[in-house]
């Protein structure tokens, strides 16, 4: 027993449940919230529960939340891998959307099949440039990702909003006087197939093999070992003659595409057109934010971020029934997903302090150690 003990690693261990008591803890906060509002708080997560699991249609509806938060996840673990923070999700998810709503408006009689594929390359291309746009400001000017890729995201709002007014308005709202920003839908033929009678479509199965893909480039290809290594260490990277700024730009531009994808399933599985209210919310449903929770709940793993992305999937879900049941303000419901993210973010924060503590400790006591005697000194 005690030999099984000593070889468990109980600060690794405590780091990986780090997110998840983020998470209650965000909880119970939410639960003082809930007696203040004058709700029962057992109750109300039940309600939660109930509406994210509480049947075969609500779970499909939870996977459905999840798959764009995974396919956004997939991107921000490549980014943190390199050391480099993309906050443009939401505007990579939308040049993503507006890359495949052109190719599906544009050939509408190809065969459904070559249009989807075709849809797919286009919001991966997409996605990519706007988030390789940041990457280059980064490793050749010294720009600030942070700022460049929330720039991005006002920029691509605006964009949409220009062109779901103007050039890609649906002809039949360009009739009306409501004017509903949005595109014509897709012909039947180049929608996901889904399981009927849910919502759930195709783009669940292609998003966890991305998942794998993404393990399988992060830790089995050259690609993947450099990226690693510019995050690591960048300066080491170069004097090992990695070009450590060419790796920045792909890693911004893989994780822009990796939203960008994002945004061509919730036009080709759900929407069936590009639709917004005017903010990036409209369209994104915030995924392109709560996509970096996923990740940070994943402990920033491709396999663990599918996990992560179907929990916060049920999150989204249970608290929209939360709101039906105990008619609790929508306040509230911003309130915690804020909550959540505060506390997993904090928590991920505490972890890299934890493991840069121990690798200094582990660092320091290697430099303690006294040399070992040679056998010709040992003799003597």
């Amino acid at each position: 027993m005690k030999a099984w003990l000593s070889r468990i690693n109980f600060s690794q261990m405590i780091d990986a449940l780090l997110p998840i008591f983020a998470t209650f803890a965000a909880l119970a906060v939410g639960a003082v919230m809930l007696l203040i509002l004058g709700a029962n708080p057992i109750r109300a997560y039940g309600a939660m529960a109930e509406g994210a699991f509480g049947s075969g249609n609500a779970l499909a509806e939870t996977a459905v939340k999840a798959i764009p938060l995974l396919l956004v996840g997939l991107g921000i673990c490549i980014a943190f891998r390199a050391n480099v923070i993309n906050i443009g999700g939401e505007g990579q998810m939308i040049l993503g959307a507006i890359f495949a709503i052109f190719v599906g408006l544009s050939l509408p009689n190809w065969p459904g099949w070559a249009v989807i594929i075709l849809a797919i390359l286009a919001g991966f291309v997409g996605g990519g440039l706007w988030g390789a746009i940041p990457g280059a400001l980064k490793a050749y000017f010294g720009v600030n990702e942070i700022l460049s890729t929330i720039m991005m995201n006002a920029i691509a709002i605006q964009l949409m909003n220009y062109l779901l007014r103007g050039p890609m308005i649906d002809p039949a709202q360009a009739e009306l006087a409501s004017k509903i920003p949005q595109t014509a839908a897709l012909e039947q033929a180049f929608r996901l197939p889904r399981l009927v009678p849910t919502r759930l479509h195709l783009g669940a199965v292609f998003a966890i093999a991305l998942a794998i893909l993404v393990y399988i480039l992060l830790w089995r290809t050259t690609l993947g070992y450099r990226i690693r290594a510019v995050g690591q260490n960048p300066e080491a990277s170069r004097y090992g003659g990695i070009r450590v700024r060419r790796q920045v730009v792909i890693a911004l531009l893989l994780s822009g595409a990796f939203a960008g994808l994002a945004g061509v399933m919730q036009v080709y599985g759900l929407n069936y057109r590009l639709i917004t209210d005017g903010s990036a919310t409209g369209f994104t449903g915030s995924a392109g934010f709560n996509g970096i929770v996923a990740a940070l709940f994943g402990q920033l793993h491709p396999l663990g971020t599918i996990p992560a992305s179907f929990f916060f999937g049920a999150l989204i879900v249970g608290a929209n029934s939360l709101q039906r049941i105990m008619q609790v303000p929508s306040s509230f419901i911003l309130a915690l997903n804020g909550l959540v993210v505060i506390f997993v973010v904090s928590s991920d924060i505490w972890r890299r302090r934890r493991q840069r503590q121990r690798k200094l400790k582990a660092t320091s006591t290697t430099e303690k150690e006294p040399p070992l005697a040679s056998e010709a000194e040992v003799t003597t």
